[in-house]
């Protein structure tokens, strides 16, 4: 979180602002990242910054698989999975993993 609320404030910087008021981020569910912790470490690392009392929007992202034999995506719960359809297996995960900033508004 240290360093997502870094990258903010230097975007609010670049763009000469002189806050940021919304960070808005896309945490897969394989991430292995816990929402609340990120809650939780975003009030602490914003504090006395330029970030301070900014909202943070958490959006998440669901798990899915591709299955190859039957040329679609599936749901998933971890990394190797079995295709509802057709019932092979796949390891081939689309969605899930994401841990990025998806937007930041600043002021």
């Amino acid at each position: 979180m240290q360093e997502g609320v870094r990258m903010a404030i230097e975007t609010a910087r670049s763009r000469q602002a002189a806050r940021v008021t919304r960070i808005r981020l896309r945490v897969g569910a394989l991430s292995g990242v816990v929402p609340e912790a990120l809650r939780f470490a975003f009030d602490v690392v914003s504090r006395e910054t330029a970030a301070e009392g900014a909202a943070l929007e958490i959006e998440h992202v669901p798990a899915a698989c591709w299955c190859g034999g039957c040329a679609a995506e599936f749901e998933c719960m971890d990394l190797i999975n079995e295709c509802p359809r057709c019932h092979a297996l796949s390891g081939e995960l689309r969605r899930g993993r994401e841990l990025e900033i998806a937007s930041v508004e600043i002021a």
